[in-house]
């Protein structure tokens, strides 16, 4: 039977997006999201993006039944800053059907091009901070918090619809509960921020989460502004994240570096919410809200997403102190004794060079594909 490639809009066809992963990666490694709150960040009217982003839900059947799915998305945020003409596709399942998988991302790329887009990267979910890049190593593993999780075959799907390699992204484990993990150089570095460079660390608080993201903001837009999908953090954006960070909030793991009274350095670390989610199985009801509301108890690991220093202050040893706090944190912790850290681009030698220094390895890449238009 033919493939029909259609726009996803109705309550039900969404539902039928949504529903596609837990058909096609049911007892795999995969976590599932909450229904509900997959329904939230797709809504054209309530979405994270809703103001950032136009784009396109896109559904493949076969015979009546759902074998794919993917997003055509344009970031006008993103093209203003980068002065580009830059689409985006994200969201992407298929069955292992590379006629399905074709029909989906020619879709996507017409789309695109019909509104003047000159070129397609992906995976995002719709940005390079939330779910992005596919991946290319380690499918055996759980993904943790905001990661995605893809099988094998998605890899040969991509590249024989012709879509070449971006970038890589890298996530490394770390068991921080062992100080003696670390060479001795990073101790001594935070020593020297302490003492000779007056580098200090406190914790960043819920009730005044919304004004410390503003300092995570200017840092994050002078620290990561050479990233790849960089797009500068702007009010509206911080005031949607403020929310979502309040359920994922942990005031160990909030930090912010400081010399005198002003902020050089963050770290936001997250408790690996996703060792909730794969036992609530994408529902609140009948116990997914007692689950959640026990987080804490059955949480053993973090995810540090973003860790980043001024660059005036690059010298000072901010870096070194943040991450020798983590291993204080959890050191002092009764379960969390170990994470990931990421994602990290393969071109960034400064930060692979400090997650080798703290005896990480990489277990998990991810590859962002692109193509012209």
């Amino acid at each position: 039977m033919p493939v029909d490639v259609r726009p996803a809009r109705s309550f039900r066809d969404v539902g039928a997006f949504i529903d596609l992963p837990f058909r096609l990666h049911a007892g795999t490694p995969w976590v599932p999201p909450l229904k509900l709150e997959r329904r939230l960040f797709l809504s054209r009217r309530f979405g994270t993006y809703a103001k950032r982003v136009d784009y396109e839900l896109l559904i493949a059947e076969r015979d009546g039944r759902t074998v794919g799915r993917v997003s055509a998305h344009i970031d006008h945020a993103y093209n203003r800053h980068h002065d580009e003409r830059r689409g985006w596709f994200g969201f992407f399942e298929c069955e292992d059907d590379s006629e399905a998988a074709a029909a989906l991302l020619e879709a996507a790329g017409a789309w695109l091009r019909e509104r003047g887009m000159e070129r397609m990267d992906g995976p995002a979910d719709f940005t390079m901070n939330d779910e992005s890049g596919l991946v290319i190593e380690g499918h055996e593993l759980e993904p943790m918090i905001r990661q995605p999780w893809h099988p094998p075959y998605y890899q040969p799907l991509l590249e024989r619809a012709g879509f070449e390699k971006v970038v890589d992204l890298f996530m490394w484990a770390l068991d921080i509960s062992d100080r003696e993990q670390m060479l001795p150089i990073l101790p001594e570095l935070a020593a020297d921020a302490r003492e000779k460079h007056g580098v200090t660390i406190r914790r960043m608080s819920r009730l005044r989460l919304r004004k410390d993201l503003d300092v995570f903001a200017e840092i994050y837009n002078r620290a990561w502004r050479r990233n790849f999908g960089f797009v500068p953090y702007e009010k509206e954006d911080l005031d949607q994240y403020g929310l979502e960070l309040q359920l994922a909030f942990d005031k160990d793991w909030f930090m912010i570096a400081e010399v005198g009274e002003e902020p050089v350095a963050i770290a936001i670390t997250i408790p690996d919410l996703n060792q909730v989610l794969r036992r609530m199985n994408g529902r609140l009801l009948p116990l997914g809200w007692w689950r959640f509301l026990r987080r804490s108890k059955s949480m053993t690991r973090v995810r540090v997403g973003f860790l980043g220093v001024k660059p005036k202050f690059q010298h000072t040893g901010a870096a070194a102190a943040l991450y020798v706090e983590h291993f204080d944190t959890s050191a002092r912790h009764a379960r969390i004794k170990g994470g990931e850290m990421g994602w990290i681009l393969e071109t960034n030698r400064a930060m692979n060079r400090g997650m080798e220094a703290m005896n990480g390895r990489i277990v998990k890449k991810y590859r962002v594909y692109g193509r012209e238009l």
